[in-house]
């Protein structure tokens, strides 16, 4: 009787491990079809994204002109408050 346990334990554990690997292998081949799928989809990305690069160098240049542009009208506004400033400055030390 025990023997009968033993041969039937261990054919369900092989037969269990037969349906697992197969499930296994269905769910590796599903992954392989999803992974060619989002590589499709990342390509088509990177080509759209590629497709723009000229764009977003147009826009990169405009910004860079606009903050020059900026920045010196700043700098001479700033030059201009400070020679203000210190002329006022200097008239009230020689009051004194």
């Amino acid at each position: 009787m025990m023997v009968d346990v033993n041969t039937l334990l261990t054919i369900f554990l092989y037969i269990l491990g037969i349906i697992l690997l197969i499930v296994l292998i269905v769910l590796g081949i599903k992954c392989i079809h999803v992974l060619n799928k989002v590589d499709r989809i990342v390509d088509n990305v990177e080509d759209k994204v590629t497709s723009l690069d000229g764009l977003f160098g147009v826009v990169d240049k405009v910004t860079d002109g606009i903050v020059l542009a900026s920045d010196s009208i700043i700098s001479s506004g700033a030059d201009f408050l400070s020679k203000l400033f210190r002329k006022k400055k200097k008239e009230d030390d020689f009051d004194v």
